[in-house]
């Protein structure tokens, strides 16, 4: 029989103690780290389990096991998942870029001192907090093509009316109307953190040997806010491909699908159709797309970075 004594007890104690003294950085959070990881990883891994079947809320039988058929499926025969891809890819390419060039300009102009420049800026901070149900119920009282102000102006000046909302070929652009009245002051924003931080010892050289304005713009501004844009254009890339709210509440997609992304296709068939797996496996594809883009931009910005 083995026998401990005080002694003993207390070293023990005193292990334990220098355990949690050496590893108490992470034990102390652990618990709150595991639980979010438990919550971030079973969506995630019960969405690529469904995308794998064939299965239906409305049925009363267990998802069945179909193998990669869903994934075939969309990417060979389903014309409606390469049409949102593509309207997806182009709403947050052309939509990005409009309010990289206006953010940035914007940024150039605020970054300037002159009488007003806090109320304008705060005005202009307004469209990215606003609610973005209640942006998409004021654009469609712009947009409508019989009562929107927007038509009003055009049919007093030159006499016309555009079906903002419900041509195929322009409803796009009006989503990205939208999206960009909503989303430059979050660029605007961020360049002006990033102008804001830009030392002023190369502009004093460049003034001293005669750079003009647009030469201190081109060669300096904008090689050193480079990061900074790669980080802007990081969330905004992300947060466009990922567009929801606004455009389900104007147009719900259509006409004919005309507005219907990736984000509004993957609903209608996991809501609306009820085909669980079949969106599941949208879904997927649909977080792949995402993290490629974000994967790019991350590389584009340490290069930015390495650069400088």
């Amino acid at each position: 029989m083995e026998l401990t004594t005080p002694l003993d007890g207390g070293i023990k104690r005193t292990e334990r103690r220098g355990f949690l003294d050496r590893h108490f950085a992470w034990i102390m959070p652990a618990p709150a780290v595991l639980i979010m990881l438990i919550l971030m990883a079973f969506p995630i891994a019960y969405t690529v389990y469904l995308s794998v079947t064939k299965w239906s809320p409305t049925s009363f039988g267990s998802p069945e096991f179909i193998g990669l058929e869903n994934y075939i499926k969309l990417i060979t025969e389903d014309s409606r998942f390469l049409n949102a891809v593509w309207r997806t890819l182009w709403f947050t390419v052309v939509a990005v870029t409009i309010q990289l060039l206006l953010g940035v300009g914007l940024a150039l102009i605020f970054n300037r001192e002159f009488m007003g420049r806090g109320i304008f800026r705060t005005l202009f901070l307004l469209p990215m907090v606003a609610t973005p149900v209640a942006i998409a119920l004021v654009w469609m009282f712009i947009l409508d093509i019989n009562t929107g102000i927007m038509n009003y102006f055009l049919d007093l000046i030159f006499g016309i009316r555009v079906a903002w909302l419900s041509d195929r070929k322009i409803v796009l652009w009006s989503m990205i109307l939208i999206d960009t009245w909503q989303w430059t002051p979050f660029i605007m924003i961020i360049t002006l953190a990033g102008l804001s931080a830009l030392p002023t010892e190369p502009y004093e050289a460049a003034m001293i040997d005669g750079g003009s304005p647009f030469q201190l713009f081109w060669y300096l501004t904008l090689p050193m806010l480079r990061p900074t844009l790669m980080v802007a254009l990081m969330f905004r890339s992300i947060d466009a491909l990922k567009t929801f709210d606004i455009i389900y509440v104007i147009t719900q997609g259509g006409p004919a699908y005309a507005s219907e992304t990736l984000n509004l296709y993957g609903f209608s068939q996991g809501f609306a159709y009820f085909n669980m797996g079949y969106a599941s496996a949208l879904l997927v594809l649909y977080f792949m797309l995402v993290m490629g883009v974000s994967y790019l931009f991350i590389r584009l910005r340490r290069a930015a970075s390495e650069a400088l």
